[in-house]
């Protein structure tokens, strides 16, 4: 299944949100950022591919930045709240998670923040394996966020066997045109991921292979 995090606006690539949205079938949730988080204001081309994706029947995950536990818990509900009341999100990707043991409660208290939001799903994007106790507090974990060239030879600790594989998530980017991506993460025990070409300080503007592929 795919999580995909399209970090584009709608109105400037309407087609690659059309694309999602006919894809829904494939996915597993789509991130919404309409501006690193849900922004200052409501924005009406979010919230219309929103509703869309959700009467697809697609998890909407709002963007919420926790800065690696630095970001105060009040700050990181408030952008929960509004994903919930001017996205109808359903879902949380809290971003840029702290892998640290030391701050499981803290993560703990967000993400029963995140459910009484109205989160039925909620994602911890590590971007790196964290210690096996965050897996009590997330319906998923972004256990690998990087370039392919780091993914190629990335290791998986012994601890994420205990798991299914649909708790866990890799993203990768920079990914050459036929690379085994997908197959790797399958290999790896994660059940959820998503592969882009993309590059460079905004790699995730563009599509998954496998949905550029669907056409």
């Amino acid at each position: 299944m795919l999580l995909v995090p399209l970090y584009e606006h709608p109105a400037d690539r309407p087609e690659d949100w059309e694309r999602l949205i006919r894809s829904a079938g494939r996915l597993h949730s789509v991130v919404l950022n309409p501006a690193s988080g849900p922004g200052e204001a409501p924005d009406e081309r979010f919230a219309a591919v929103a509703r869309r994706l959700r009467d697809a029947g697609v998890p909407v995950l709002g963007y919420t930045d926790t800065d690696y536990g630095r970001r105060p818990h009040s700050a990181v509900v408030q952008d929960l709240l509004r994903h919930r009341d001017w996205y109808g999100a359903d879902g949380a990707f809290l971003d840029q998670a702290s892998a640290d043991p030391a701050l499981l409660s803290h993560y703990g208290r967000l993400g029963i923040a995140a459910r009484a939001a109205g989160a039925r799903t909620v994602v911890l994007n590590h971007g790196v394996h964290p210690h096996p106790d965050y897996a009590e507090l997330a319906d998923l974990l972004v256990t690998f966020e990087g370039p392919w060239d780091a993914y190629r030879d990335a290791s998986v600790p012994p601890w994420t066997a205990d798991h299914p594989a649909q708790r866990f998530c890799h993203l990768v980017y920079a990914v050459p045109p036929g690379a085994p991506a997908a197959e790797l993460a399958r290999q790896r025990g994660a059940g959820v991921h998503c592969a882009v070409p993309g590059t460079g300080a905004h790699p995730w503007g563009t599509l998954p292979y496998a949905l550029e592929a669907a056409g």
